[in-house]
Protein backbone atom coordinates (compact mmCIF):
# COMPACT_ATOMS: atom_id res chain seq x y z
CA UNK A 1 0.00 0.00 0.00
CA UNK A 2 1.54 3.35 -1.15
CA UNK A 3 2.00 6.08 1.99
CA UNK A 4 0.32 8.90 1.08
CA UNK A 5 0.97 11.52 4.07
CA UNK A 6 3.41 13.20 5.93
CA UNK A 7 2.97 13.42 9.89
CA UNK A 8 4.68 16.62 11.39
CA UNK A 9 5.05 16.66 15.61
CA UNK A 10 4.74 19.94 16.87
CA UNK A 11 5.98 19.82 20.64
CA UNK A 12 5.78 23.19 22.27
CA UNK A 13 6.67 25.52 25.41
CA UNK A 14 2.38 25.52 25.85
CA UNK A 15 1.07 22.24 23.72
CA UNK A 16 1.16 19.54 21.68
CA UNK A 17 0.14 19.06 17.97
CA UNK A 18 0.17 16.53 14.91
CA UNK A 19 -0.36 17.35 11.41
CA UNK A 20 -0.73 15.11 8.61
CA UNK A 21 -0.08 16.51 5.18
CA UNK A 22 -1.01 15.37 1.67
CA UNK A 23 1.45 15.50 -1.16
CA UNK A 24 0.10 18.78 -2.26
CA UNK A 25 0.83 19.98 1.13
CA UNK A 26 -2.35 19.91 2.54
CA UNK A 27 -3.07 19.42 5.96
CA UNK A 28 -5.47 16.31 6.20
CA UNK A 29 -5.63 15.75 9.53
CA UNK A 30 -4.97 17.61 13.00
CA UNK A 31 -5.09 17.97 16.64
CA UNK A 32 -3.79 19.38 19.58
CA UNK A 33 -3.28 19.03 23.18
CA UNK A 34 -2.38 21.66 25.60
CA UNK A 35 -0.20 20.45 28.87
CA UNK A 36 0.24 21.65 32.57
CA UNK A 37 2.76 24.44 33.55
CA UNK A 38 4.07 24.10 36.75
CA UNK A 39 5.67 27.17 38.96
CA UNK A 40 6.83 25.24 42.01
CA UNK A 41 9.14 28.64 43.11
CA UNK A 42 9.90 32.13 41.70
CA UNK A 43 12.17 31.60 38.63
CA UNK A 44 10.94 27.98 38.15
CA UNK A 45 9.06 26.70 35.34
CA UNK A 46 8.87 22.94 34.63
CA UNK A 47 6.91 20.02 32.10
CA UNK A 48 5.88 16.71 33.12
CA UNK A 49 7.90 14.61 30.36
CA UNK A 50 5.51 11.97 30.52
CA UNK A 51 2.39 14.38 29.69
CA UNK A 52 3.77 15.78 27.08
CA UNK A 53 4.66 11.86 25.61
CA UNK A 54 1.67 11.20 27.01
CA UNK A 55 0.10 13.83 24.89
CA UNK A 56 2.05 13.23 21.60
CA UNK A 57 0.58 9.48 21.78
CA UNK A 58 -2.88 11.33 21.84
CA UNK A 59 -2.31 13.60 19.02
CA UNK A 60 -1.18 11.13 16.62
CA UNK A 61 -3.94 8.90 16.98
CA UNK A 62 -6.43 12.00 17.01
CA UNK A 63 -5.09 13.28 13.72
CA UNK A 64 -5.12 9.93 12.02
CA UNK A 65 -8.58 9.05 12.96
CA UNK A 66 -9.54 12.26 11.79
CA UNK A 67 -8.40 11.97 8.30
CA UNK A 68 -9.28 8.24 8.38
CA UNK A 69 -6.13 6.91 8.08
CA UNK A 70 -3.58 4.14 9.47
CA UNK A 71 0.05 4.42 10.31
CA UNK A 72 0.71 2.08 6.90
CA UNK A 73 -0.55 5.71 5.53
CA UNK A 74 2.65 7.76 6.73
CA UNK A 75 5.37 8.34 4.82
CA UNK A 76 7.64 10.14 7.05
CA UNK A 77 7.50 11.73 10.69
CA UNK A 78 9.45 15.11 11.76
CA UNK A 79 9.57 16.45 15.18
CA UNK A 80 9.71 20.26 15.82
CA UNK A 81 10.65 21.28 19.50
CA UNK A 82 10.94 23.67 22.01
CA UNK A 83 14.72 23.80 21.81
CA UNK A 84 16.31 24.49 25.46
CA UNK A 85 13.82 21.96 27.69
CA UNK A 86 16.18 19.85 29.50
CA UNK A 87 14.63 15.99 30.37
CA UNK A 88 17.10 13.77 31.71
CA UNK A 89 16.01 10.05 32.02
CA UNK A 90 16.82 6.76 33.08
CA UNK A 91 18.04 4.57 30.83
CA UNK A 92 16.40 1.01 32.12
CA UNK A 93 13.55 2.32 33.13
CA UNK A 94 12.91 5.35 30.44
CA UNK A 95 11.58 6.94 33.70
CA UNK A 96 12.68 10.69 33.65
CA UNK A 97 14.63 11.71 36.72
CA UNK A 98 12.69 14.65 37.76
CA UNK A 99 10.39 16.84 35.83
CA UNK A 100 11.98 18.64 32.14
CA UNK A 101 13.31 22.19 33.15
CA UNK A 102 11.93 24.65 30.39
CA UNK A 103 13.50 27.10 28.52
CA UNK A 104 12.08 30.18 30.62
CA UNK A 105 13.97 28.45 34.29
CA UNK A 106 16.37 30.88 35.77
CA UNK A 107 17.37 28.61 38.82
CA UNK A 108 20.91 28.40 36.94
CA UNK A 109 22.04 30.96 37.52
CA UNK A 110 24.34 30.60 40.33
CA UNK A 111 26.02 27.95 37.87
CA UNK A 112 26.23 30.46 34.82
CA UNK A 113 27.54 32.95 37.15
CA UNK A 114 30.56 30.36 38.84
CA UNK A 115 31.31 29.58 35.35
CA UNK A 116 32.90 33.16 34.71
CA UNK A 117 33.08 35.53 31.64
CA UNK A 118 29.66 35.41 29.58
CA UNK A 119 31.50 35.11 26.49
CA UNK A 120 33.42 32.36 27.88
CA UNK A 121 32.52 30.17 25.19
CA UNK A 122 30.90 32.08 22.26
CA UNK A 123 33.60 31.83 20.31
CA UNK A 124 33.04 28.21 19.70
CA UNK A 125 29.53 27.71 20.53
CA UNK A 126 27.80 30.98 19.53
CA UNK A 127 26.33 31.78 22.86
CA UNK A 128 26.42 33.53 25.72
CA UNK A 129 26.85 31.96 29.54
CA UNK A 130 23.01 32.39 30.47
CA UNK A 131 20.24 30.44 32.22
CA UNK A 132 18.38 29.92 28.92
CA UNK A 133 20.39 27.08 27.27
CA UNK A 134 20.40 23.49 28.46
CA UNK A 135 23.86 22.57 29.59
CA UNK A 136 23.37 24.71 33.04
CA UNK A 137 20.22 22.71 33.23
CA UNK A 138 21.40 19.25 33.39
CA UNK A 139 24.04 20.40 35.68
CA UNK A 140 21.45 21.78 38.04
CA UNK A 141 19.46 18.22 37.96
CA UNK A 142 23.29 15.84 38.56
CA UNK A 143 23.75 17.92 41.71
CA UNK A 144 19.64 18.29 43.25
CA UNK A 145 18.51 14.87 42.30
CA UNK A 146 19.25 12.39 45.10
CA UNK A 147 21.25 9.26 43.81
CA UNK A 148 21.27 10.60 40.50
CA UNK A 149 25.00 10.15 39.64
CA UNK A 150 24.71 6.33 40.36
CA UNK A 151 22.16 5.55 37.54
CA UNK A 152 22.94 5.23 33.78
CA UNK A 153 21.10 8.32 32.44
CA UNK A 154 20.73 10.21 29.51
CA UNK A 155 19.77 13.62 28.73
CA UNK A 156 17.67 14.91 25.64
CA UNK A 157 16.24 18.16 24.54
CA UNK A 158 12.55 17.51 24.10
CA UNK A 159 12.90 16.34 20.52
CA UNK A 160 15.34 13.80 22.10
CA UNK A 161 12.86 12.50 24.89
CA UNK A 162 10.52 11.80 21.78
CA UNK A 163 12.76 10.01 19.98
CA UNK A 164 13.67 7.55 22.44
CA UNK A 165 10.09 7.09 23.60
CA UNK A 166 8.62 6.93 19.75
CA UNK A 167 11.38 4.43 18.81
CA UNK A 168 11.08 2.34 22.22
CA UNK A 169 14.32 3.41 23.31
CA UNK A 170 16.61 2.13 20.57
CA UNK A 171 17.58 6.16 19.68
CA UNK A 172 19.24 8.70 21.66
CA UNK A 173 20.25 11.04 19.28
CA UNK A 174 19.64 15.03 18.16
CA UNK A 175 20.17 17.16 15.73
CA UNK A 176 22.48 20.11 15.60
CA UNK A 177 19.40 23.08 15.63
CA UNK A 178 18.66 21.87 18.98
CA UNK A 179 22.32 20.35 19.87
CA UNK A 180 23.16 24.27 19.59
CA UNK A 181 20.94 25.10 22.01
CA UNK A 182 22.84 23.25 24.55
CA UNK A 183 26.34 25.60 24.90
CA UNK A 184 27.92 22.19 24.49
CA UNK A 185 28.26 21.93 20.77
CA UNK A 186 30.73 23.54 18.97
CA UNK A 187 29.48 25.26 15.42
CA UNK A 188 32.26 23.96 13.15
CA UNK A 189 32.53 20.62 13.77
CA UNK A 190 28.89 20.29 14.84
CA UNK A 191 30.03 17.82 17.52
CA UNK A 192 30.10 18.30 21.59
CA UNK A 193 33.22 19.77 23.11
CA UNK A 194 34.07 17.83 25.93
CA UNK A 195 36.06 20.33 28.09
CA UNK A 196 33.27 22.92 27.86
CA UNK A 197 31.04 19.58 29.06
CA UNK A 198 34.06 19.08 31.76
CA UNK A 199 33.91 22.55 33.00
CA UNK A 200 29.75 22.98 33.22
CA UNK A 201 29.92 19.35 34.98
CA UNK A 202 28.01 18.03 32.49
CA UNK A 203 29.35 13.68 32.22
CA UNK A 204 29.49 13.24 27.72
CA UNK A 205 28.23 9.65 28.38
CA UNK A 206 24.61 11.76 28.84
CA UNK A 207 24.48 13.13 25.12
CA UNK A 208 22.84 11.82 22.57
CA UNK A 209 24.58 11.84 19.01
CA UNK A 210 24.13 14.90 17.20
CA UNK A 211 22.20 13.63 13.63
CA UNK A 212 21.85 15.79 10.66
CA UNK A 213 18.23 17.62 10.59
CA UNK A 214 17.19 15.26 7.74
CA UNK A 215 17.65 11.64 7.72
CA UNK A 216 15.88 8.29 8.87
CA UNK A 217 16.40 8.43 12.62
CA UNK A 218 14.79 5.06 13.18
CA UNK A 219 11.46 3.68 13.04
CA UNK A 220 8.17 3.87 15.31
CA UNK A 221 8.14 1.09 17.93
CA UNK A 222 5.48 -2.07 17.76
CA UNK A 223 2.10 -0.73 19.78
CA UNK A 224 2.10 3.35 19.02
CA UNK A 225 -0.62 5.23 16.70
CA UNK A 226 2.73 5.69 14.18
CA UNK A 227 3.88 1.89 14.46
CA UNK A 228 6.23 1.80 11.57
CA UNK A 229 6.13 4.93 9.99
CA UNK A 230 10.32 6.22 9.58
CA UNK A 231 11.28 9.36 11.55
CA UNK A 232 12.84 11.04 9.34
CA UNK A 233 13.29 14.94 10.22
CA UNK A 234 13.91 17.00 13.71
CA UNK A 235 14.36 20.98 13.59
CA UNK A 236 14.01 23.38 16.85
CA UNK A 237 11.21 25.50 16.59
CA UNK A 238 12.62 28.72 15.55
CA UNK A 239 14.70 27.74 13.00
CA UNK A 240 11.92 24.91 11.52
CA UNK A 241 9.52 28.00 11.33
CA UNK A 242 12.92 29.84 9.19
CA UNK A 243 12.43 27.07 7.10
CA UNK A 244 9.07 27.13 6.56
CA UNK A 245 9.27 30.72 5.50
CA UNK A 246 11.82 29.65 2.85
CA UNK A 247 14.32 31.86 4.74
CA UNK A 248 17.40 29.84 3.52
Amino acid sequence: MERTVVAAIDQGTTSTRCLLFDSAANAVGRAQLEHRQHFPRPGWVEHDPNQLWANTRTVTEQALAQADLRAADVAAIGITNQRETTVVWDRATGEPVAPAIVWQDTRTQAICDALGDRDRYRTRVGLPLATYFAGPKIRWLLDHVDGVRDRDLAFGTVDSWLLWKLTGGAVHATDATNASRTMLMDLDTLQWVPEIAEEMGVPTALLPQIRTSSERYGTVARGEPLAGAPIAGILGDQQAATFGQACL
